[in-house]
């Protein structure tokens, strides 16, 4: 399988896989964004930031769906020659991450970081998920095309107050995503339930939520904490679903912190 597009930074003998979110895209994790491939760095860890298939510099796939997604991160994790590896995800990317370790065949990875997101979807099939894609895609029927659907949906995922450059640069990013791949996604996403799997991961793993995620809300995202044996939660006070955007010196200091205790530098 040809790999996906990938940004590294640092060299040190961690890497950490950087997994973005629905409306994302490698670009999430820069310097303009979050910081976080940099912050990495500094630590003494290699970023490894990915454009998941049909995002940024990476070709689509034949199908837009979690298992090729799945099968992307695996092509990448098996091509990269570190000691130990360690999956960020974000939002959907954090799905992606749990769906990697989850199943007969899972991607060896060392360690995890689930950040915004949540085990599940509701009910397969259910009237929460059909409201769900009806909103996300309401702006593109309506005509408004991705930049029109980031400016109206963005302000709504950010919590109250954030600083106007992380609106603006998420919405940036947003818009760039390909209205195909954006739609695809969604119902991919739409359609994942892995609590099953919770119990069975067997990496150190921190989960983190923020406090006015209300895609991914603290309480639901501490409840998929108590189901993975000796799982760390953390809450990043003041910060909405785009957390390592709008709060990123929270963001970045919680998962250096998880690193180090867990993947200490040498």
């Amino acid at each position: 399988m040809t790999l996906p597009a990938f940004v590294e930074q640092g060299r040190g003998e961690t890497a950490v896989v950087l997994l973005h979110g629905i409306g994302g895209g490698a670009a999430m994790w820069s310097d303009r964004a979050s910081g976080t491939a940099r912050a990495l760095a500094a630590a003494g860890y290699r970023a490894v930031a990915v454009d998941l298939p049909g995002y940024g510099a990476s070709a689509a796939l034949g199908r837009v769906d979690l298992g090729g997604f799945v099968d992307a991160v695996k092509a990448l994790v098996d091509d990269l020659q570190a000691r130990r590896k360690v999956l960020l995800g974000h939002s959907m990317g954090g799905m992606v991450a749990q769906a990697c370790v989850a199943g007969a065949s899972p991607v060896a990875v060392h360690g995890l970081v689930l950040a915004c997101t949540t085990a599940a979807f509701g009910k397969a099939g259910g009237a929460w998920q059909a409201q769900f894609i009806a909103e996300r895609l309401a702006p593109l029927e309506a005509g408004l095309g991705m930049t029109g659907m980031a400016q109206r949906l963005v302000p709504g995922l950010v919590a109250p107050g954030a600083p106007a450059v992380a609106v603006e640069v998420a919405t940036e990013v947003m818009a760039a995503v390909p209205e195909a791949t954006y739609r695809a996604a969604l119902q991919a996403i739409a359609g994942f339930d892995g609590r099953a799997a919770l119990p069975a991961i067997a990496v150190p793993t921190l989960v983190l939520a923020a406090e006015h995620d209300r895609t991914a809300p603290p309480e639901v995202m501490q409840r998929m904490a108590a189901r993975i044996p000796g799982a760390e939660y953390g809450c990043l006070p003041g910060a909405g679903h785009i957390a390592n955007v709008e709060r990123p010196a929270a963001f970045n200091a919680a998962v250096v912190s998880f690193l180090q205790r867990h993947f200490p530098v040498r």
